[in-house]
């Protein structure tokens, strides 16, 4: 117990990943890595979670790439990633095959720790990827995705660190990601870890509920060995608590981290400078709001789901989605709210509000968590939730991965052998999106500046003002002013922008039964022809929103007579997709 209490620094991933929608810049990080490697922090968590896709879908960046760098940067300090164990860093199970590469590559590029987690706690699907660690012989660490609900308990806990035990991690993560644990709770629940296993335990929470910092001491009290913090520039609100204010209150004690706090504070004022460039990505969420403990919905949830009812123009529906997001826990049988099932609950709690009707569109992600293709959640589900969603469909019992076939090689001959391996693994992740990356990366940057400068030429009269709106919203017991821009409208057009799209002069329907679009997305498969005879409610169009897939159904028997999109269109609310002439 009188040991050095040990750090792990966020501020390279999970820090900005809650305030600035993962959105800083590989080139903003490096500057400062030197001073980072002289801290003798534990480890630098710096990958994983939602910064491989942010990195090629909105940065691009090639995410191998800033791992490397940051390699380069740190080369005394150890590097530590977020995996969603068979999820890796998407939104599906991979084949065993792709888990082993993946870790393979993050290793050989530069990972030293892999917090290795499942949204649902199902350890079967924790087994490959903590297997795969231990091969490389890198260190696994199994991590508890905490939450609160009437079927978990300490006692859960504690056996689910068992059978991690049990796998041969070489260290325990309790993972508050919503900021759910109590000072009180957190005191018991390392207590008895502590009594009942004999590997490093690290506590990681976030400072949402205003919980984080007392539920930290308490923690550390209790003997907890490593613990996640952010340098105070990133720190506090969604984030986690300060680097600085822990490091100060231990300082002279029997867990004193041994840290700089003079270090720090340069290293804190750096990142200050850096965070006013990523200021129309902040969180509007300041301070701390207890409203989390009613609808435990993490800092990162509630960020995305003020943006997906933006996009929809539904942003005063917010109260009524937080409302929402119980029912659809309980109904999906209480999964933590993590990654990726915080974003299958967020949404489908978002579609049952703005479409007025629960459960009316149904994501397949939605499906396959029902169907037990994420693997076994924690509470039960009921027949009428299971046919509601699943119709005549049974339910799988095994380990998801099972079911799948190896796909490494197949997709590296899809794609092209003069692809690295750890491209081929970016294209398994994000098909689409890496697909279109592959192709940018190649361009010069003078090129792409000569290209939007030429479009700037001919297209400046097309810009118009925004035009602008305020709501008041109430979140538990607290009134937010805010306000929002249509959608669409920009200061400088970028090249998409500029360019009329086809779908802008989308026909008017006809002589049919219109089928309008639910949600603003794209339009990802059609997977009917005009001319097709379709039942009522058969699927005829699939749409892509919020990163998930929703099926967009025929309102009635007929024959499709019209389709009034193609795949690829971007589509807003109420855009007519396509006519059925009613038989």
């Amino acid at each position: 117990m009188g040991t050095r209490l040990k750090i792990t620094e966020t501020a390279l991933r999970d820090a900005h990943q809650s305030l600035l929608a993962t959105r800083m810049k590989t080139e903003d990080m490096l500057p400062i890595l030197s001073k980072m490697d002289k801290v003798g922090y534990y480890s630098v968590e710096m990958w994983g979670g939602a910064t491989f896709d942010t990195c090629i879908r909105f940065l691009k960046e090639d995410p191998w790439e800033r791992l490397r760098l940051i390699r380069k940067g740190l080369p005394n300090t150890k590097l530590q990633m977020l995996l969603r164990g068979q999820n890796l860093l998407g939104y599906r199970h991979y084949p065993d095959d792709v888990v082993e590469k993946f870790v393979e590559k993050s290793a050989e590029n530069g990972i030293d720790i892999f917090r290795i987690f499942d949204a649902l706690n199902d350890t079967r699907n924790l087994k490959t990827a903590i297997k795969s660690v231990k091969r490389v012989k890198k260190h696994a660490q199994g991590a508890i995705s905490y939450t609160i609900s009437p079927v978990h308990t300490i006692q859960k806990f504690i056996d689910l660190a068992k059978e991690l035990v049990d796998l041969e991690v070489d260290s325990i993560c309790i993972k508050d990601m919503a900021g759910l644990l109590s000072p009180y709770d957190a005191y018991e629940l390392i207590s008895k870890l502590k009594e009942s296993i004999k590997i490093p335990i690290q506590l990681h929470t976030h400072a949402t509920s205003g919980f984080a910092l007392m539920t930290m001491i308490k923690g550390i009290e209790a003997g907890v060995d490593i613990v996640d913090t952010a340098i105070s520039s990133l720190s506090l609100g969604t984030s986690h608590p300060p680097t600085e204010v822990i490091v100060a209150a231990l300082k002279g004690r029997e867990r004193d981290t041994g840290l700089d706090l003079h270090l720090l504070r340069e290293i804190s004022d750096y990142f200050a400078d850096v965070r006013k460039k990523y200021k129309e990505f902040e969180s509007k969420f300041v301070g701390c709001d207890i409203s989390v403990l009613v609808y435990q919905i993490p800092g990162g949830m509630l960020s995305n789901m003020e943006r997906q009812l933006k996009e929809q123009n539904a942003l005063d529906k917010l109260p009524l989605v937080f409302k929402e997001v119980p029912d659809v826990r309980k109904d999906l049988g209480y999964p933590p709210l993590v990654t990726p099932t915080s974003q299958i609950v967020g949404t489908q709690a978002v579609l049952n509000v703005i479409t007025g009707e629960r459960y009316k569109i149904i994501t397949r992600e939605t499906k396959d968590l029902v169907k037990g293709m994420y693997g076994k959640p924690p509470g039960e589900i009921s027949e009428e939730i299971k046919k509601k969603i699943l119709g005549d469909e049974k339910p799988i019992t095994g380990r998801p991965a099972d079911l799948l076939e190896p796909e490494f090689e197949k997709k590296k001959r899809e794609l092209g052998e003069d692809k690295t391996d750890e491209d081929v693994l970016t294209y398994i992740l994000f098909p689409e999106t890496a697909k279109k990356f592959f192709e940018e990366r190649g361009k010069k940057p003078a090129e792409e500046k000569k290209e939007v400068k030429k479009v700037e030429k001919i297209a400046p009269k097309e810009v118009t003002p925004p035009k602008k709106a305020s709501y008041r919203v109430s979140v538990g017991g607290r009134t937010f002013t805010v306000d929002v821009e249509e959608i669409g409208s920009s200061e400088t057009p970028s090249v998409e922008k500029a360019q009329p799209k086809k779908e802008e002069k989308r026909e008017e329907p006809a002589g049919g039964v219109p089928v309008p679009s639910p949600v603003s997305g794209k339009v990802l498969r059609i997977p009917k022809k005009e001319g097709d005879v379709v039942e009522m409610d058969e699927i005829i169009i699939v749409l892509e929103a919020f990163k998930m897939e929703m099926n967009v159904k025929s309102p009635a028997k007929g024959r499709i007579k019209k389709f009034l999109c193609k795949e690829g269109d971007d589509v807003k609310t109420g855009d007519q997709l396509a006519i059925i002439e009613p038989l």
